[in-house]
C-alpha cells in the first residue's frame, strides 16, 4: 500500500512539474502562429477537406463580438464557376470564404408589446474583422495559405459579390478570403514598429 501511495505521489509531482512547461510550449505555439501568418496568393489544386472547412469556420465564429450579437455569416464557395464570378484570386483558390455581416439587429421591444423594430447594427464590420483574423490564423495553423481581400466598403466590389452569391437584403459582404495549399514559399512580413507605440499618453 505504501508503495502504491509513493507511486501516486511521484506521478502527481511529475504532472505538476510538467504543467508549466506544457503551458509555455502551448503559449509559444500560439505566438509562433500569429507571427508566422502571411498573405498567400498562389495555391495548388488540392482541395480542402470538409473537416478543414468546418475547423476554419469554427475558429472564425470563436471571435469576440460586440454584445455577443455574432452578426457574421459565411458563404463557402468551392464551385469553380462562382469562384470565377467573384474574380481575382478567388478563381485560383480551391475554397473561398466570403465573410458577410447582418447589418440590422433587433432593437428593444416596444412599450405596447409589439415586435421589436430592426435597427442598424453599427458594429457588424468590426465583428466580421475579428472573425476574419481568426479564420486567417486557423488557416496558418492548418498549414494552409489564405489572404484577406477587401470588399467592404467598396460599393463596386460589394455589388460584384452580392450578385455572384445572391446575398439577401440586410446581409453585406465584408471580405473575401481565398484559402488553399500554398504553391510557393511565402514568408511573413516583420511589421514591428516601435515608433507606432505610445504609453499612457500620445
Amino acid at each position: 500500500m505504501k508503495k502504491i501511495r509513493f507511486i501516486l505521489l511521484a506521478l502527481a509531482f511529475a504532472v505538476v512539474a510538467c504543467a508549466p512547461a506544457a503551458r509555455d510550449d502551448a503559449s509559444q505555439a500560439v505566438l509562433d502562429n500569429i507571427f508566422n501568418r502571411k498573405s498567400v496568393r498562389s495555391y495548388t489544386e488540392q482541395a480542402l477537406s470538409p473537416t478543414q472547412i468546418e475547423t476554419l469556420l469554427r475558429a472564425a465564429m470563436s471571435a469576440p463580438s460586440g454584445m455577443n450579437l455574432q452578426p457574421w455569416r459565411f458563404v463557402v464557395v468551392t464551385d469553380p464557376e462562382i469562384r470565377n464570378a467573384l474574380g481575382g484570386l478567388s478563381a485560383q483558390a480551391p475554397a473561398v470564404f466570403v465573410v458577410c455581416g447582418e447589418t440590422m439587429m433587433k432593437g428593444r421591444p416596444a412599450q405596447d408589446g409589439s415586435e421589436a423594430p430592426q435597427i442598424p447594427n453599427g458594429n457588424w464590420n468590426a465583428d466580421c474583422a475579428a472573425a476574419t483574423e481568426n479564420l486567417l490564423l486557423a488557416a496558418e495553423a492548418l498549414g494552409l495559405g489564405a489572404v484577406w481581400t477587401a470588399c467592404y466598403p467598396y460599393e463596386d466590389r460589394m455589388a460584384t459579390v452580392r450578385e455572384a452569391l445572391g446575398l439577401p437584403e440586410g446581409v453585406a459582404p465584408y471580405c473575401v478570403v481565398p484559402v488553399g495549399y500554398p504553391a510557393g514559399d511565402d514568408q511573413p512580413k516583420d511589421k514591428w514598429k516601435p515608433e507606432n507605440i505610445h504609453y499612457d499618453r500620445w
